[in-house]
């Protein structure tokens, strides 16, 4: 993964990895609420991190399924993968 991943690109993955449609605006908006909020839990953040592993080849760690909010997730995985790539 050459770029940060995107607050839209996590909208699309929240719709593709979990079934949840949220508003891209509505997501920058509250990046600090938490993943319930939007109708995210966290088997659909799980399959959000398989989705990203998958397709980028990287491993997040153990506990990226257990980020609190948007904020927080896009930290970790901006930190690990285009970090690691």
């Amino acid at each position: 993964m050459d770029n940060p991943l995107t607050v839209q690109e996590l909208a699309a993955l929240m719709k593709k990895a979990a079934g949840v449609t949220v508003d891209v605006k509505e997501l920058e908006d509250r990046l600090d609420s938490g993943f319930a909020e939007f109708g995210l839990d966290s088997l659909g953040l799980l399959g959000i991190v398989g989705e990203l592993e998958n397709g980028h080849g990287a491993v997040l760690p153990p506990d990226a399924e257990r980020c609190r909010n948007p904020r927080e997730f896009l930290d970790l995985v901006n930190n690990n993968i285009v970090a690691g790539a």
